[in-house]
């Protein structure tokens, strides 16, 4: 294992494997992590302070306790609705579906009383709100029309995978495109409409099941097959996180405007 000593305050490390590295006496202040995996980490004698910490937490033991459930159960608690995006059944899953419509057609028309440049702006190095309609079709591509439906490239040119997704070929990653609202939304819709179009078929044998392997390169990985459980639950969460995002940069936005 290679040693670094030194200042190395200010660097940039982009696409490191960093697993089962040991760091001793580093100096994090400031620090900013995105699309990074902490699973089997442990940290012993640390000072955490002033941390803001967004993502996905499956189990987080601070000084012994698993804080994870009670961070779970306040966001709930603050959001009541977020308990419909763990549906158990097809009628679950059909009432979450109408919820996820009608929340992001408010986030929609939010966003349409600022001035579109505004809505390719990125928020703290975050996804502009065009990209994130961009991503979220992408995701639906990815795991009902691929998944579930067994369409081997669904991708729009205009969808987005998100950032830590290696290039590959056949994927569409087009970063530097402004499409407008209209467009990304045409987009958008069309890609919801396919999940309804399944949600409203969905029956308990159908939701018990899993996927067919699909052949030709793309995501979710060829030759493997997922519970179609998992699939619709991964747009569930998708569509729920991003429009959260949406909204707290939305807020930002208009602050921009005034």
């Amino acid at each position: 294992m290679a040693d670094f000593e030194g200042d190395l305050s200010g660097s940039r490390f982009e696409h490191v494997d960093l697993k089962r590295a040991e760091l001793r006496d580093v100096d994090l202040a400031g620090s900013r992590f995105r699309e990074v995996n902490f699973y089997d980490v442990t940290m012993r004698g640390v000072y955490i302070g002033k941390v803001d910490i967004d993502g996905e937490v499956e189990s987080l033991v601070i000084n012994g306790v698993d804080v994870a459930p009670f961070v779970q159960a306040e966001m709930d608690r603050l959001e009541p609705e977020r308990v419909k995006m763990r549906p158990t059944d097809p009628d679950g899953f059909r009432e979450a579906w109408d919820l996820i419509e009608a929340r992001w057609a408010e986030t929609v028309e939010r966003a349409r009383r600022l001035p579109e440049p505004l809505l390719h702006e990125s928020v703290d190095g975050e996804w502009s709100f065009i990209e994130t309609l961009r991503h979220l079709a992408f995701a639906e591509e990815s795991w009902v029309s691929r998944a579930i439906l067994g369409e081997q490239s669904p991708w729009h040119p205009l969808s987005l995978p998100w950032d830590g997704m290696e290039d590959t070929p056949g994927v569409p990653r087009d970063r530097a495109a402004r499409p407008s609202l209209d467009e990304a939304l045409a987009l958008r819709l069309d890609r919801m409409a396919t999940v309804r179009r399944v949600i409203d078929g969905l029956t308990g044998d159908l939701l018990a099941s899993d996927t067919k392997p699909v052949d030709g390169l793309g995501w979710p990985p060829p030759q493997r097959t997922f519970p179609v459980r998992k699939c619709l639950l991964t747009v569930l969460n998708e569509e729920w996180e991003h429009r959260r995002y949406a909204e707290r940069d939305l807020a930002v936005l208009e602050s921009r405007n005034e």
